[in-house]
């Protein structure tokens, strides 16, 4: 791909061309050395028309029903004559690194619509529930033109925290009836959320999410806010049946006209493009480090003595750190 392909592409982007998206988003995920460079040139060109839209992360345990809540909400949002994409993010195997990426089935209705578009893409050996590029494809969706983003984690634990740091909005989804609701989290995420949602309030469940909702009510006066002048909403909603998905909506428009006046969200912007950054040279030293051929060289003789026991793993650590340095 020559400089006029990606000047090209980055038209086609600006122009809302949903094949060009993808062809962009397949790019910036690629592993290959010279598609970065070429990934790298094209998110510099595109950067001008980024960050207009509303940037929404949703994180919660497996079962939770985060595909079909995000269905129900994106379907909402396209009837207020908005556009909205969505990032799912999905467990890749530890065996043969491959992905079911099935989001995109889950959301039928959501995927066929002429405003919306979902892009799954496999978590690979990225820790914390998004996938390594899951930024830059934000980006690229905004430069497409869509004004509503949402970051779908992986939702295997309660470590999806990664996706607080590239969003305006961390929701929270939770289930009814999960045991002891309180103790089942983990504190932290409760702290990032800006907004906690108990789905599934149908039926028999309904009375069960009403009663979750107020624990976590409560639990959350204990707790400091993420943002210094929002209160974190809890409320109850069913993807299934729709109710709820209203108001929903209308918290996130609140949130963002209240962070916004206040100038909070742009400083949670660049305060997220500054560790951005230091995560890329963590991850371009680490790689750096282990393309090198004279310590490539010496590792298996290091990983022989700390699966000894000979050596403690951190002295070999730092034995490799320091061969390269000085190199």
């Amino acid at each position: 791909m020559s400089v006029s392909d990606i000047d090209g592409l980055a038209n086609s982007l600006s122009k809302g061309d949903r094949r060009a998206l993808a062809r962009a988003i397949t790019l910036v995920e690629s592993t290959k050395s010279h598609d970065r460079e070429k990934a790298d040139t094209l998110l510099e060109t595109i950067m001008p028309g980024t960050g207009g839209a509303m940037r929404i992360g949703l994180s919660g345990s497996p079962g939770v029903g985060k595909s079909t809540f995000i269905e129900a909400l994106g379907n909402h949002i396209v009837e207020q004559d908005r556009t909205v994409a969505v990032l799912a993010v999905d467990p890749s195997s530890r065996i043969s690194g491959g992905s079911i990426l099935g989001d995109k089935t889950r959301m039928e209705t959501l995927s066929r619509h002429p405003r919306a578009f979902i892009r799954p893409s496999p978590a690979g050996t990225s820790l914390g529930g998004v996938a390594r590029r899951t930024r830059e494809a934000l980006l690229l969706c905004e430069a497409a033109g869509f004004d509503t983003i949402i970051v779908e984690t992986v939702g295997v634990g309660q470590s999806e925290t990664a996706v607080s740091a590239m969003t305006d909005m961390f929701l929270l989804l939770l289930a009814p009836a999960g045991g002891d609701e309180l103790q089942g989290i983990k504190r932290g995420i409760v702290e990032l959320a800006d907004m906690i949602l108990v789905n599934k309030a149908d039926g028999e469940m309904e009375s069960e999410a009403i009663h979750a909702a107020n624990e976590y009510r409560t639990a959350l006066r204990l707790l400091r806010a993420a943002a210094a002048n929002w209160t974190v909403p809890v409320s109850t909603c069913s993807a299934v049946n729709g109710t709820g998905i209203p108001d929903v909506w209308k918290n996130i428009e609140r949130f963002f006209q209240t962070l916004g006046d206040s100038n909070a969200i742009a400083m949670r912007r660049a305060g997220q493009a500054i560790d951005w950054m230091w995560t890329e040279v963590d991850a371009m030293l680490g790689a750096a480090l282990r393309s090198d051929p004279e310590i490539v060289s010496s590792i298996p003789q290091l990983e022989q003595k700390v699966r000894s026991g000979a050596m403690p793993a951190t002295v070999a650590a730092r034995t490799l750190v320091s061969g390269f340095m000085k190199r």
